[in-house]
């Protein structure tokens, strides 16, 4: 399988992991430990879907035009490092808490524990370094 097809395929997850991560959290009251606020959220969603808009023009785009130029990627790229930290962030919402003040994890009705979480985050970083190899190789 050809990189490009490698980078299709994981900007399509891309966006699926910023969709579901702002219908999981979007209601009050989240999965986990700790409320991770809404700030966070939306620096998650809005980031992702800016990175997701201009990662898909810069790779439809000829090179020889402006939206298919090297800042137009750079700037993608860094829109998706955003992403990818803040959803790392978002992860902090399972880490155990310790005391006498401790609260019992949430759960919902997505999944059992963070494995969801932490598979589309860790996953996202993952698809991050992934096109920033692709940028950086030109092999998109």
């Amino acid at each position: 399988m050809s990189t490009e097809v490698i980078v299709y395929v994981l900007t399509a997850l891309a966006a699926v992991v910023v969709v579901l991560t702002r219908l999981r959290l979007g209601k009050q009251e989240g999965a986990g430990r700790l409320n991770v606020g809404s700030g966070l959220l939306n620096v998650h969603t809005v980031a992702g879907v800016l990175a997701l808009v201009v990662w898909v023009v810069y790779l439809v785009s000829p090179e020889s035009t402006a939206t298919g130029g090297p800042v137009v990627g750079i700037v993608a790229l860094a829109l998706w490092w955003v992403v990818a930290l803040a959803g790392l962030l978002i992860l902090v919402r399972w880490l155990p808490s310790k005391g006498r003040h401790a609260t019992v994890a949430k759960e919902d009705t997505w999944s059992e524990g963070p494995g969801l979480s932490v598979l589309a985050h860790v996953g996202m970083l993952v698809g991050v370094l992934v096109f920033s190899y692709a940028y950086a190789t030109s092999l998109v």
